[in-house]
């Protein structure tokens, strides 16, 4: 990780379309499913879109995101109502004051956030307990405004939202590949986080990494003991829909880093090539899995390092200019994304970094224009391309709800305060979108989505703020609001204080095709110190919570926890952290 200063025959993915206004959006638990209706009339200006999607849930309780697009004039301040349709109760909401009366739902703009743009947006989410049935509301209003459903229920198995109904069949190409999708979940991790004490998140869906070429057959790093084979049969077994995987071997893999590097030469293209993409092909390939849908997360932080640590560049390395120079980086993503994109039920996702890496200027457009490059090279096309990762294993907050890029204090624009140091983005999810349509204005498809890893970017816990902080300085505003509480956004490896993120859920937000759970948390970013092993993974001082930092994060201690095994492998306490301080909590 790191950041700088300063073909014929293939079908054609259906448009993304866009929501009428006061549609509401209902994403049952894992589904994601959406069920549109027409607004009734209402006195005031307008409409809405809403979306309420139920993150988690277990036997007695749930967590629930509700998010509502103001359509119509701007609004001073907001008010979101509905009518619970069973027994939940709300015990604890955040970004919003919310209430309840009886089943009735009050969910309030909050004393630091009321007004509401037109064509703006507000989050908040809330944990509730149950019994029984979790049917979602039929109705969301907006200061009176009311959005409508047709009445449909999600657990009602005639409705395409109940997961024992289909919809779009997973073997058929869909735009969105998570949406009505049931995800597999990995037994292998599942296994390792019960017994470590993650019994409440051990059901969630993770990725199945192939960081060498043994994982093919007998599992990546550290516990994992399953091959891709294994993996796709187990998701027939569990009626899957969807397998997600990462595939992460390049030549010179992680110029930027020591902890990540891998097996394999930077001139070992045509061994990548034949011995790793053509085998995992072969397998992806076989027709049994046919049903499957297998999204793909091409080889995270690859063509960002060729941006920001190449050159003259103070964060530059011998490894990332030899990698840029030979162009292995850009013939493997191509090699594989035409490899894989001839395979129908494969959607291949393109590893972009995140904002604190990419967000800056003079890194921005300049990563959706190698990316091009790269997915029009080696035979492929940009209808290869699904769409796009983001913080793949790393822990920029989803949003920053309590202070923005645009704000200014004592005349200092938020973009001059030390922690965002004039980058454009303050969180992942409003870069994402942003690098969507840059890609797009580079030649991809505007079909393209994003996937977020919000697997390690809760950032809950006691130290999580609750409201902004006091305007008196810029840099104190941004300290004192940022839920992001890394010492520095350069900081990548096993980071104190992180936890759980939001739950992986289908079509969260405007171009952004799912939250998922990419890298298993638990597994470690990196050892704390040197450890002799056979995976070409080397001693990171990144990953040393000793160490005073480099240029990538400005000379700022790494903030690292202590005692870290090679990276793979699962790292205990980092896990329980990661519990004690999930957001929204578990």
């Amino acid at each position: 990780m790191s950041r700088t200063i300063s073909p014929t025959g293939r079908r054609k993915r259906p448009r993304r379309t866009a929501l009428t206004a006061c549609a509401l959006m209902l994403a049952a638990a894992g589904t994601g499913t959406a069920l549109t209706g027409t607004a009734s009339a209402a006195p005031a200006a307008a409409g809405c879109t809403a979306d309420y999607a139920v993150q988690n849930q277990w036997d007695t309780g749930f967590t629930a995101n509700v998010t509502v697009t103001n359509t119509g004039d701007a609004l001073s301040s907001w008010n979101v109502g509905w009518t619970f349709s069973g027994n939940q109760k709300v015990t604890q909401g955040w970004n919003a004051d919310i209430t309840q009366s009886g089943a009735a739902v009050t969910a309030a703009s909050p004393s630091w956030g009321g007004a509401l743009s037109s064509g703006g947006t507000a989050s908040f989410g809330f944990q509730a307990t149950f019994s029984g049935t979790n049917a979602v509301p039929g109705t969301i209003t907006l200061n009176g405004v009311t959005c409508t459903t047709d009445g449909s229920d999600p657990g009602d198995p005639g409705d395409p939202g109940d997961p024992g109904d289909p919809g779009d069949p997973p073997g058929d190409r869909v735009d969105n590949p998570f949406e009505g999708a049931k995800v597999y979940v990995n037994p292998d991790w599942s296994a390792q986080a019960a017994r470590s004490g993650g019994e409440a998140v051990a059901d969630q869906p993770t990725a199945v990494w192939l960081d060498r070429i043994a994982a093919i057959e007998s599992g990546s790093a550290g516990e994992n003991t399953m091959g891709l084979r294994d993996h796709l049969d187990a998701a027939l077994e569990q009626d899957a829909d969807v397998l997600q995987m990462v595939t992460y071997n390049l030549p010179g893999r992680d110029c930027a880093a020591l902890a990540s590097q891998g097996e394999l030469g930077p001139e070992e293209i045509d061994k990548y090539k034949s011995e790793f993409i053509d085998p995992i092909a072969e397998i992806l390939s076989d027709p049994k899995y046919a049903g499957l849908r297998i999204v793909n997360t091409i080889e995270i932080d690859s063509l960002p390092n060729l941006i920001t640590n190449v050159g003259d560049r103070a964060t530059a390395t011998e490894n990332c200019d030899v990698m840029k120079e030979n162009g292995n980086y850009v013939k493997g993503v191509g090699y594989a994304l035409a490899t894989f994109g001839d395979i129908g039920n494969v959607y291949n996702y393109i590893d972009i970094g995140h904002h604190g890496w990419i967000g800056w200027d003079d890194n921005f457009s300049a990563s959706a224009e190698l990316l091009h490059e790269a997915a029009t090279t080696e035979g492929a096309t940009v209808d290869d391309v699904a769409g796009f990762a983001a913080n793949v294993a790393n822990y920029g907050a989803i949003e920053e709800p309590y202070f923005s890029i645009d704000e200014s204090v004592n005349g200092q624009m938020v973009r001059q305060s030390q922690w965002v140091d004039w980058n454009r983005y303050v969180d992942i999810q409003t870069f994402s979108q942003a690098f969507r349509e840059e890609a797009v204005s580079a030649g991809f498809n505007e079909e393209v989505g994003v996937v977020i890893d919000t697997s390690r970017n809760g950032w809950g816990g006691p130290d999580r703020p609750t409201g902004p902080a006091e305007k008196t300085t810029v840099d104190e505003y941004v300290e004192g609001s940022r839920v992001d509480r890394r010492i520095h956004q350069g900081n990548w490896c096993n980071q104190a204080g992180a936890g759980l993120g939001e739950r992986p859920a289908a079509s969260p937000a405007p171009g952004i095709d799912a939250y998922a759970w990419i890298k298993p948390p638990g597994e470690s970013d990196g050892a704390s110190k040197e450890i002799d092993n056979d995976e070409g993974k080397g001693f990171d001082r990144m990953c040393d919570p000793t160490y005073e930092g480099n240029a990538r994060n400005l000379n700022n201690p790494s903030g690292a926890l202590p005692d870290a095994p090679v990276s793979g492998h699962w790292f205990q306490a980092q896990f329980e952290e990661l519990l004690a301080n999930a957001y929204p909590p578990l």
